[in-house]
């Protein structure tokens, strides 16, 4: 069996929120889609390890945020690797409040939806959960990304929780130069590429990278780096 068969599926990038007692959370998903238009209604599949599952759960209600190609990678890394746990995701994110207070995310959205829960599927690792469409907004004309461009240009990866997941262990025949793999959230470093965005440039051995630096999905700093 072949799993780069699934790299065919067209995938967007989403921010799925929800609330809990008055407290926000929010998540990176990709796998978001319309279920019927009368009535209008929408399904999001969502990882029952995360915080923002046990939220859906609680309230019955989650918004979702369609990402634009604009949003940056550490944008993409506070919603995708990092815990709500441990985590206010909220702060210093453009945000308003909709229906039932439901938090809805504006950074780099094109359009947002409401949604109240009617049903749910059990998918084992996840859960399907259909919701009503309360309210929708469009904001903004630009790209929106999908999978494909954050995987092939942004040079992005897939937590452990997502549907999607698939071990992005490197071959070590496939490297000259030592990579370096983040323990949080599994970006490879990779000195023949460098990290241009961070003034790091091709070439440059994990060694000599500035103690300053950090990885440019999650955040974290060299000390939670491993050989790959």
């Amino acid at each position: 069996m072949d799993l780069k068969a699934y790299s065919k599926i067209n995938y967007g990038m989403f921010i799925v929120a929800s609330v809990k007692e008055g407290l926000f959370n929010a998540q990176i998903a990709n796998t978001v889609f319309q279920v019927t238009a009368e009535p209008a209604q929408i399904a999001v599949s969502i990882n029952k390890l995360n915080l923002t599952h046990e939220y859906i759960k609680t309230s019955g209600l989650f918004s979702i945020s369609i990402l634009s190609q604009d949003a940056s990678m550490e944008f993409i890394g506070k919603f995708g690797f990092k815990s709500g746990r441990n985590t206010d995701k909220f702060a210093q994110t453009k945000h308003r409040t909709g229906h039932n207070g439901l938090p809805i995310v504006l950074d780099h959205s094109l359009a947002t939806f409401e949604a109240e829960v009617v049903s749910s599927l059990d998918a084992g690792t996840h859960t399907v959960f259909i919701g009503r469409i309360m309210n929708c907004d469009l904001i903004s004309q630009a790209e929106p990304m999908t999978y494909s461009y954050y995987h092939l240009v942004k040079k992005g990866f897939s937590p452990k929780t997502a549907p999607t997941y698939i071990s992005n262990e490197p071959k070590k025949e496939d490297s000259i130069m030592k990579k370096y793999k983040c323990t949080i959230c599994g970006y490879i470093y990779d000195p023949a590429l460098g990290d241009p965005d961070s003034g790091i440039k091709p070439g440059t051995p994990f060694e000599e990278i500035p103690a300053t630096w950090v990885c440019p999905v999650c955040g974290a700093d060299k000390n939670a780096f491993e050989p790959a």
